[in-house]
């Protein structure tokens, strides 16, 4: 008699062989558990966070990840070109594992100096020229400038007032916000000035003043936006007046702002965008730019971080750059992401709010002038396309 065949396959298992496979998916599990507790036990400054994810992965160009596959599919790194140098191991890990940007060296001394992390910030766009060596930055005033023991005198104001705004005609659009101001313009830092209309003062430190300052320019913005059918408010509340009565350091500015913005969005209800006008601390080489023959103060947006509609004011600082850059090349220098020191600029309050530098300290207003109507210019666009495109939408909403 035949044995019978069978109809499946038998598979033998040793013993042993199954109790590894328990026992090394059981130290598996102990080992996550282990370090998840590590993890979790770790003080919040030694955590692994989102932030410094994002700060890692940042690093990670696209360039890089094809060097990366090249490693194993050389066929990859044809389309870099010969002349493109070949990253080693080393160099990347060391780029990955630390914060340091060798092109940055804030990135090395940040964590060495004193208080020198207060001057972090970050370029997001940048026009040509303009590096992290000749980046936007804001003086503190010596304390005699800041308690205005020590102003000076008043030169070149002659013609001032007399000064154009970008010298094109305002076309007749139609368009109009009517009696709603929809604009707001503030300064957080009233007094600062510029040194041609500063008689004896060459200190860049020293370019404050009580009566001749940015606020100038709020004017010259208000009127300019108001000709483009943007109705636009205004407030020069004198805030380093309000520092001295209250004997606080010229860092509360913000603080001491905040209320000048919240008073007016309490008190107007059509207020949709909020501008914090300053101006930069660095020299005209930096700061002046040639468009047709005329020089016009360069702008540059300042965004903080540290607060929830960081995205939005973001967003909407990258939209005008790029706007502004179109029509008038390199007008705009660049948008600067700051998180240390005060790191909300009360950007929080609005998801359109603003902080503009004009210029810096040598430039005329002759100059600002022409760069507050370009802004207007570019604004307005902005402003008209942004309403054509949440007209339907508010329209539905009515219906309903």
């Amino acid at each position: 008699m035949k044995p019978l065949k069978p109809n499946g396959f038998i598979v033998f298992v040793q013993g042993t062989s199954l109790l590894k496979i328990c026992g090394g998916f059981l130290l598996f599990l102990l080992l996550i558990f282990s370090i998840s507790g590590v993890l979790t036990s770790l003080k919040p400054e030694f955590r692994i966070s989102s932030s410094s994810v994002n700060t890692a992965t940042n690093k990670v160009t696209g360039e890089m990840l094809y060097h990366l596959l090249g490693w194993e599919n050389h066929h990859l790194l044809q389309g870099l070109g010969e002349e493109k140098d070949k990253p080693t191991l080393m160099n990347f890990v060391f780029k990955l594992s630390t914060n340091i940007n060798l092109d940055d060296p804030r990135s090395l001394l940040g964590r060495e100096l004193p208080s020198f992390s207060l001057y972090d910030s970050k370029i997001v766009v940048a026009s040509e020229g303009t590096d992290y060596t000749n980046m936007p930055m804001e003086s503190t005033p010596p304390l005699e400038v800041l308690r205005a023991e020590q102003e000076a005198t008043l030169q070149n104001t002659e013609n001032i007032d007399s000064s154009p705004g970008n010298g094109n005609e305002v076309p007749d659009s139609g368009l109009t916000t009517g009696e709603r101001k929809v604009v707001h313009l503030y300064f957080s830092h009233n007094r600062e000035s510029y040194l041609p209309y500063l008689k004896g003062e060459t200190d860049p430190n020293r370019a404050y003043h009580s009566q001749l300052n940015v606020t100038k320019i709020g004017d010259k913005l208000k009127e300019e936006l108001e000709s483009r059918g943007v109705g636009t408010s205004i407030d020069k509340t004198d805030i380093n007046a309000i520092l001295n009565k209250k004997e606080l350091g010229y860092g509360a500015s913000y603080r001491e702002s905040r209320p000048v913005v919240q008073a007016a969005m309490a008190g107007n209800k059509d207020l949709q965008y909020i501008i914090d006008i300053h101006r930069d601390a660095k020299r005209k080489e930096h700061t002046t730019l040639t468009i047709n023959g005329k020089n016009y103060a360069k702008l540059a947006f300042v965004v903080g971080k540290k607060h929830a509609n960081y995205a939005k004011n973001l967003q909407l600082a990258e939209k005008l750059h790029k706007m502004i850059n179109e029509k008038y090349p390199g007008l705009s220098r660049a948008v600067i992401v700051k998180e240390e020191g005060n790191g909300k600029y009360n950007q929080d309050l609005s998801e359109n709010a603003m902080l503009i530098e004009f210029g810096g300290v040598d430039n005329t207003f002759e100059e600002l002038y022409l760069s507050a109507g370009a802004l207007a210019d570019v604004f307005s666009d902005f402003y008209w396309e942004a309403e054509k495109v949440n007209q339907p939408a508010q329209e539905q909403t009515d219906k309903k």
